[in-house]
């Protein structure tokens, strides 16, 4: 893992256009940075401005004045870093803003990487791995269900529930350690049957938040998920319609898509990763036959599945085919008998038994989509959490070292009910304890951070 190494600089607000860009300083040298590259229009010296106040001036590049603007001083430890921290507000536009980056590089700081003003915030313990992966969230964040699972207060509620179940179950390996040094002496806290107990306590604890990663994953991963069918039976028009756009073009003609069409949708509180692809069928288009590939390969990888059935043709052997396919999908299924404005050949009571949930629904008018996405909610996350108020696993890294725990403690309690030595026992509630320390970052390998910072972008 890499170290902090010098002052940095770097834009801290997107390129482009804007009424206000950002450039960030952090380091031991940041003010002295700063008082080469901008003068306040107050005449006074930088460093005798108080911390934490805007102070107008000019800002120079090689001796000229290129731009007015504001300079706030953080003085470490309160800054986000927890270093020195400057941060220059000069006026939009790419070319001034790397002008003033510029100015801040002669001055003597250093380009920062791609997130290492959060890395430095990090080391210095102002946050913890797993508020780190919130930052990152929030940035990247489309959805507003997103945006509050990074929230400070639902940080605090993941960060709480850990911080209490680690001293829970320190305090319980304390008393097992205690009859392993001690055993002829009561000095203990807890009897065995009791340490047993409380670990089967946490475990159960640490079950539930365990299951709280599929609402997590889904609000922030998104949930792969593809709309299939015959040719025709206006998979793209659903498509678009769900997305509340043209993404995919929609003709008479059989055929018309031919790859796979990837866009992000919301469906209540989970993001939808949804995929339209080429009509299931036989077909000597070599063109075609590729697309139709790729749409197999597609519901192969796919957690949700979208089967468009047309009500206002018969059905034929193919739809049958493709229903038996939804019926034995691994993930979640719904059949959608599109076309239900116009006449129906079919209905839901020609559906096989045990076939997914059907709804009769629009392309045309849109009729019956937004009773779709309310079903995927429900079925891709738990309405009994609140985001906010509850502690939600929300990342990989943090839904493996959960469940690393949880398999240490289920071996550490079996071993406590069969009587076998309690020094085995003890040694599981360590390695429960180590993985239960990984989730907010107390301990783990610095692979593991530099591979979470790899996904942050250059100015935070």
């Amino acid at each position: 893992m890499i170290g902090r190494v010098g002052t940095v600089t770097a834009i801290s607000t997107p390129p482009g256009k804007g009424g206000v860009a950002v450039i960030r300083v952090s380091g031991d040298d940041a003010l002295a940075v700063a008082e080469k590259c901008f003068i306040p229009r107050d005449g006074k010296p930088l460093a005798s401005h108080p911390p934490r106040r805007a102070v107008y001036g000019n800002i120079t590049l090689d001796g000229k004045i290129v731009d007015d603007g504001l300079l706030l001083y953080f003085p470490a430890p309160h800054s986000y870093t927890g270093e020195d921290v400057i941060e220059l507000s000069c006026h939009g536009g790419s070319l001034l803003s790397g002008m003033v980056l510029e100015a801040t590089l002669k001055a003597g700081a250093v380009p920062a990487p791609a997130g290492e003003f959060t890395r430095r915030a990090y080391l210095a313990g102002k946050l913890t791995l797993s508020d780190v992966e919130a930052v990152g969230l929030a940035i990247d964040a489309v959805t507003p269900a997103q945006v509050r699972l990074a929230a400070s207060d639902s940080r605090n509620r993941l960060r709480d529930a850990v911080g209490e179940l680690h001293d829970r179950l320190l305090s319980l390996i304390s008393s097992l350690y205690a009859g392993i040094d001690y055993p002829d002496e009561d000095l203990a806290d807890l009897s065995s049957e009791e340490v047993a107990d409380g670990v089967e306590k946490i475990l159960s604890d640490l079950a539930s938040l365990r299951d709280t990663y599929r609402t997590g994953r889904a609000i922030r991963e998104g949930v792969s998920a593809v709309i299939a069918g015959k040719p025709n039976v206006g998979k793209s028009a659903v498509f678009n319609r769900l997305l509340g756009c043209d993404a995919a073009i929609v003709t008479p003609i059989p055929g018309t898509t031919r790859d796979v069409l990837e866009y992000p949708l919301p469906v209540g509180r989970a993001l939808l990763r949804l995929a339209d692809t080429a009509g299931l069928r036989d077909t000597a288009d070599p063109v075609e036959c590729i697309g139709v590939e790729r749409a197999k390969n597609r519901i192969g990888e796919a957690e949700v599945l979208l089967l468009v059935l047309d009500t206002s043709r018969p059905l034929e052997a193919e739809d049958r085919d493709l229903i038996d396919l939804a019926r034995n999908f691994p993930g979640v299924a719904l059949l959608l008998l599109n076309k239900a404005d116009l006449p129906a050949v079919w209905g839901k009571d020609a559906l096989p038994e045990g076939s997914p949930a059907a709804f009769e629904v629009s392309a045309g008018t849109g009729a019956g989509l937004d009773a779709v996405k309310e079903y995927l909610s429900g079925a891709l996350t738990d309405d009994r959490l609140s985001l906010g108020e509850d502690a939600i696993i929300a990342s990989a890294r943090q839904a493996a070292a959960i469940s690393s725990a949880c398999d240490d403690l289920s071996g550490c309690l079996d071993s406590l009910r069969r009587g076998v030595p309690i020094d085995a026992a003890a040694s599981l509630a360590e390695s429960a304890l180590a993985s239960l320390s990984e989730v907010d970052g107390r301990t783990v390998s610095g692979e593991i951070v530099d591979e979470i910072f790899s996904r942050f972008c250059v100015g935070k």
